[in-house]
């Protein structure tokens, strides 16, 4: 049975590059390093960055996109110092809870984002999707 996300691995053209994006940045912790790729963690979660030459030519035309929690109270801080490093928004946020979605030097969707699984299917029960239904 599968229990939850276990790790992140992100191709990546410029491995120096993504590493400091993540670390200096997001405030990941670098746990390891080699020639093609890096570990990195932020609380439980844990990230391989891994050197792909072939990444820069990639197209993500797609919603795939990784999520990472803020607090509400942290949330226009940590916008507001994306923004100044002239991060690229991909998508503005029309869903429930304060979201910034961008992407990182390879073009890998990312999201900001304040709530949680319950507090999105709070609002999807007063407001449902198309179709939509609930397991419980």
């Amino acid at each position: 049975m599968l229990t939850g996300l276990n790790h992140l691995t992100l191709a990546t053209a410029n491995l120096p590059r993504s590493i400091e994006f993540y670390v200096g940045l997001l405030g990941f912790r670098l746990a390891a390093r080699w020639e093609t790729g890096a570990y990195l963690t932020l609380g439980d979660l844990w990230l391989c960055l891994s050197f792909d030459e072939n990444c820069a030519s990639k197209k993500h035309p797609d919603y795939t996109h990784y999520a990472f929690s803020v607090g509400q109270d942290d949330f226009e801080g940590v916008t507001v110092c994306l923004r100044l490093r002239n991060v690229i928004e991909w998508k503005t946020n029309s869903s429930e809870g304060d979201s910034f979605y961008f992407s990182d030097p390879d073009g890998h969707r990312l999201e900001v984002h304040v709530g949680s699984l319950a507090s999105r299917l709070e609002q999807c029960r007063r407001h449902p999707y198309a179709g939509m239904e609930f397991f419980d």
